[in-house]
């Protein structure tokens, strides 16, 4: 997927108000090369260490919210903080990652540059945050509100039963009941049985 490169200054119009220059400090200090990328159906961001011919490099969607960004440029810069300290030695995701994202987002707290809504779901979040925002599906309900408004677009918990919706690689599906943490869905015309995240984004399909 092709990926643009932006001059630092152009973050801001992606990131909330007064959090440039706090960003911008860890991008010159850690001298990282950043893109915002097209959608990625599949990650919100992604992080590639330095080698001995490369910076670190970071790539984030740019079709996310200012807080949606923000949140998954701090998932990645604490990939890096964690490769700094680390190396190879930890998990992706584990304790340590955990640590430097809790900090991270502590920081950032404390500028009270999130609304209150999305604070409150992150400071539930802090001490054990999610592997991935997506994860964390209290954390992505809120800060879909901050999304564009789209009559086209919804999440698969907020269709009625029985309404059919399309997924991004095209198939159709008829929305079921709740099974447990998952909706049960029905993919048309084949009658196979998926179980989708209640927070997956799909298209309405109109009848």
């Amino acid at each position: 997927m092709a990926k643009n490169e932006h001059p630092l200054e152009a973050l801001k119009d992606y990131l909330p108000p007064g959090t440039f220059e706090h960003i911008a400090g860890y991008l010159h200090q850690y001298k990282v090369h950043l893109t915002v990328s097209r959608e990625r159906a599949s990650v919100l961001g992604d992080y590639r260490n330095a080698t001995t011919d490369r910076h670190h490099r970071i790539s984030v969607n740019g079709n996310l919210n200012r807080y949606a960004f923000l949140i998954t440029l701090l998932h990645e810069l604490a990939h890096l903080l964690t490769f700094d300290r680390y190396a190879h030695t930890v998990a992706a995701h584990g304790k340590e990652w955990k640590h430097q994202f809790g900090l991270l987002l502590a920081q950032f707290l404390q500028h009270d540059v999130f609304p209150a809504d999305i604070r409150r779901a992150l400071e539930r979040s802090l001490h054990n945050p999610a592997a991935s925002s997506c994860a964390d599906d209290d954390l992505m309900r809120v800060l879909r509100k901050y999304d564009p408004v789209s009559e086209k677009h919804a999440l698969v918990e907020e269709l009625a039963v029985g309404e059919l919706f399309r997924t991004r690689d095209g198939r159709t599906f008829r929305r079921g009941e709740v099974v447990r943490k998952r909706i049960r869905c029905v993919e048309v015309p084949s009658e196979k049985v998926y179980l989708f995240s209640p927070i997956y984004e799909v298209e309405r399909v109109k009848r």
